[in-house]
């Protein structure tokens, strides 16, 4: 018999999501092959009341990837030497605290210390507040600025740092056992290669990383009292970090010896995914939350008010540092469609809903909408700031009310990109993501009130995993750069250029900017009155 051709080599690509962990298999030329999912359980609690807490247990993480990596390799009928490459994406900011035995453990068995402590985690108000008081016992404001300067970005809850002194202020004999802390990709990654070690990118989101510089900040781990000898190697995100080792080939019908590139987190992953690697462009995600992201050549940094993150871009390889981007994220974007959905029209099919939606004035005949459903962060860090329809009339349909939250969104996600620009960013096009893209009538009034061209991936599937695959084959040599890889595993649709806006749309963006301030009172007395939440 002929011997059998040589199949094209397949690019695995995997992201540690919050609510399941995704594996994407595809080629060089971008042809998704396979792909699968495994869920997750949140743990959730009131806690001490000092905030609603979050939790998953990373061994979950690791369950859920063998799943979905079983998925990938049944569907595509594969064999484990077609796999030439896995990369990784994750969510961001979690923290994952490792003993001293994982170091000391190759096969990468160890187990954490604890489950792992989530982004959306939001007891640390105080840690916080001590992350400020350490850089200026007196003056908030030059604790701020100090801050900004040495990591690029302002405190946040979601972030790590916070977590970190947390665990260390509350379970104080945990902590001192603790001899790595890892961020979810990394954990996974170490249960794959035995490895252990972080990327720029998801660095960028503990606060301990001089982001301008790629390297732990020395001055910020003295003020913490941190000891480095915790914090992983760090490296770009599609360099090689390990090769699958034994135990891990066995769990996954994986080849032992197949390369792991490091990957990064999931909004770089997901830049990454759309093709968003060269200055100029830009990302707009409309998932449950919406992300705008701009790459660039330069860092940059959002001062004085840092409304915007200063991250390391993933188009970095081995012996080729990557650029940076700036993001913002905006809380409720498709959510606050899927709320409308369950309040106005519960059951009723999507298709139905946008059309009326669409077939709705521009402006909505003096209908506005305020998506601050969960609070807001970006363009107003205000956790207290609410949700509403404003100039709201008995003429005023369902359609009305639905394209108002459509443009009310579409809104917030220009302010985001108007504040890419102040800072001095130039962006030329927007690749867009998520499932409010879907809708065609969505994706042109981004188009018109971006003022850009916009395009869409060919393939909704890919996002950030496909982000991971793409680390991959550029870890294996099978593309020179990260830029030069999206260019051949990531097609996309024809762009839609942008339409001259008409009156009515103009005014409701305006009247939209300037109801946020005089409202601000009214928001957060109204938030007191609200019941506290249960725990769960």
């Amino acid at each position: 018999m002929p011997a059998r051709p040589p199949r094209p080599p397949l690019f695995l690509g995997i992201d540690v999501g919050t609510s399941a962990t995704k594996a994407v298999l595809c080629t060089a030329d971008g042809h998704l092959v396979a792909e699968g999912s495994g869920p997750h359980d949140l743990i959730t609690s009131a806690g001490d009341g000092s905030g609603a807490w979050s939790e998953q247990d990373p061994e979950q993480w690791w369950g859920a990837s063998v799943l979905a990596i079983g998925q990938c390799l049944a569907a595509s009928g594969a064999a484990p030497a077609d796999i030439a490459a896995i990369g990784l994406s994750g969510q961001m900011h979690g923290a994952v605290f490792m003993g001293a035995d994982a170091a000391a453990d190759p096969a990468g068995q160890a187990r954490p210390l604890r489950t792992a402590i989530l982004w959306n985690d939001q007891r640390t108000g105080p840690q916080c507040e001590q992350v400020l008081a350490r850089l200026h016992r007196t003056d908030r404001a030059a604790a701020a600025a100090r801050l900004l300067g040495l990591t690029g970005n302002p405190v946040l809850n979601g972030f790590t740092l916070p977590k970190w002194l947390w665990v260390r202020q509350h379970q104080p004999d945990l902590f001192a056992r603790v001899g790595t802390l890892l961020l979810p990709k990394d954990f996974l990654r170490y249960r794959l290669t035995g490895t252990l070690g972080t990327d720029v990118g998801d660095a960028a989101g503990t606060l301990m990383l001089d982001v301008a510089r790629r390297t732990w900040s020395a001055e910020m781990l003295a003020a913490m009292d941190l000891p480095a000898r915790l914090l992983p190697a760090i490296s770009e995100s599609a360099c090689t970090a390990g090769v699958l080792t034994p135990a891990a080939a066995r769990a996954t019908g994986l080849l032992a010896g197949t390369p792991v590139a490091m990957g990064t987190g999931d909004n770089m992953a997901a830049a990454v995914g759309a093709g968003v690697v060269r200055p100029g462009m830009a990302l707009a995600v409309l998932g449950t939350s919406g992300v705008m992201l701009v790459h660039d050549a330069a860092f940059r940094a959002d001062a004085p008010r840092a409304r915007v993150l200063s991250m390391c871009a993933a188009d970095g390889a081995a012996g080729s540092p990557g650029g940076w981007c700036n993001t913002g994220c905006m809380l409720s974007a498709g959510g606050a469609l899927s709320w409308a959905r369950t309040v106005l029209a519960p059951g009723e099919p999507w298709e139905r809903l946008l059309a009326e939606a669409e077939a709705a004035p521009p402006g909505c005949d003096g209908l506005v909408f305020l998506p601050y459903l969960t609070g807001e962060r970006c363009p107003h860090p205000d956790p207290l700031a609410r949700a509403g329809w404003v100039g709201l009339t008995i003429r005023h349909s369902r359609g009305h009310l639905l394209r108002a939250v459509i443009e009310g969104v579409t809104f917030g996600m220009t302010q985001m990109l108007d504040l890419m620009r102040a800072v001095g960013h130039r962006p030329t096009a927007v690749r867009l993501s998520g499932g409010g893209n879907r809708a065609a009538f969505w994706r042109q009034l981004q188009a018109d009130l971006y003022g850009l061209a916009v395009q869409s991936p060919v393939s909704e599937s890919g996002g950030s995993a496909l982000g991971g695959a793409v680390f991959g084959a550029v870890a294996v040599g099978e593309f020179p750069s990260v830029a030069v890889a999206c260019d051949h595993m990531v097609p996309v649709g024809p762009p839609m250029a942008p339409r001259p806006l008409p009156d009515t749309l103009r005014a409701a963006q305006c009247i939209y900017a300037d109801l946020y301030p005089p409202l601000v009172p009214a928001m957060h007395s109204l938030s007191a009155l609200e019941p506290p939440h249960a725990a769960g």
